[in-house]
């Protein structure tokens, strides 16, 4: 679904209607992580999560760790639930055979970077992940899954709209209350700008900064007249980054987080590109979700985090077992 605008708004009516609703998924999250004892599997775990539904930039994080680690010497995994995908795993992902309707579209990114894993149940897909040779799992979304026992537990915030009108779902966009999710956060990770003071209510925890930031190819479309459309949880997010490029935004069509693009709506908006004189163009995460025959009419805006203090990062992976080598080489 379409993330309700009145979750980035002061809480009015709506909110208020659906604060009962909120209450209840409150206190089911509460029983389930309490109800359940978290597996260890004898590798570290990395939660990248977040405190609410919608995009907050956790795939870009979880990717900057993922090259890291990498980097250290570690054969770290991707893990994901594979939202949007029909499998339910635990499956590793192949890209030349499985699409974004198999595996979801985060999954398909991640394989980009490192082996990655699909399973409903968590806890069994980071068995799967050593059994194969992982060294680290580095967990796209699953912060409140209790199955899975976590070293790091890292709560992603979009800096512009931080954690909404502060309700629960349906009221507003939390999955657990604010303070109940930082008390089992190892980190905070501000992307962009903070406008709305969340770091304050960091308290001891670590706050990370970051951005995100689009490669070379994307500072080509400077100057470019384009038709952006994205199905992501803040398509806002990426139309702004468009025009910070310097390229010229003549439409912009927003579709719901992870939508099933059909081949006739995306001929249709490569039509309306043409008419207008436009390139259309769209994130790298909904590219993946294109139909195979039309993906190469379409641009692809490419961003990757970049860390205001790599540093920080350092300090915060630094573990007995991360060092390099203990659980296998990178491959």
């Amino acid at each position: 679904m379409r993330t309700p605008a009145f979750w980035y708004r002061p809480p009015g009516a709506a909110a208020a209607a659906l604060a009962p609703l909120g209450a209840l998924y409150g206190l089911i999250g509460r029983r389930r992580l309490a109800g359940t004892t978290p597996r260890r599997v004898g590798v570290p775990v990395i939660c990248v999560g977040n405190l609410v539904a919608g995009g907050a930039g956790k795939t870009p994080v979880g990717l900057a760790i993922l090259a890291a680690l990498r980097a250290r010497g570690v054969n770290a995994h991707a893990l994901t639930r594979g939202h949007g995908g029909r499998e339910a795993g635990p499956l590793r992902v192949d890209p030349a055979r499985h699409s974004a309707a198999d595996v979801g579209d985060e999954a398909l990114l991640l394989s980009e970077a490192a082996p990655c894993w699909v399973a409903r149940d968590r806890a069994a897909g980071a068995e799967a992940a050593v059994a194969a040779g992982a060294g680290a799992i580095v967990m796209d979304d699953g912060f409140q899954n209790p199955g899975l026992f976590k070293d790091r537990a890292l709560v992603v915030v979009d800096g512009a709209v931080g954690f909404g009108n502060g309700r629960l779902i349906p009221a507003g966009p939390l999955r657990e209350r604010i303070a109940d999710g930082l008390r089992r956060a190892s980190a905070l990770i501000i992307v962009g700008p903070d406008q709305t003071g969340v770091a304050a209510l960091a308290g001891s925890l670590p706050v990370l900064r970051a951005r995100l930031a689009p490669n070379e190819s994307g500072l080509a479309l400077a100057g470019r007249r384009v038709l952006a459309f994205a199905g992501i949880g803040r398509p806002e997010k990426f139309f702004a980054t468009l025009e910070s490029l310097g390229t010229a935004v003549v439409a912009r069509r927003p579709f719901a987080d992870h939508h099933p693009y059909q081949a006739a709506e995306i001929q249709a908006l490569l039509d309306q590109a043409a008419a207008l004189d436009a390139l259309p163009v769209t994130t790298a995460k909904d590219a993946v979700r294109l139909p195979a025959n039309l993906r190469a009419r379409v641009a692809v805006l490419p961003v990757a985090i970049v860390w205001d203090a790599p540093a920080d990062l350092d300090r915060l992976l630094d573990h007995p077992s991360l060092k390099g080598g203990s659980h296998g080489e990178a491959a």
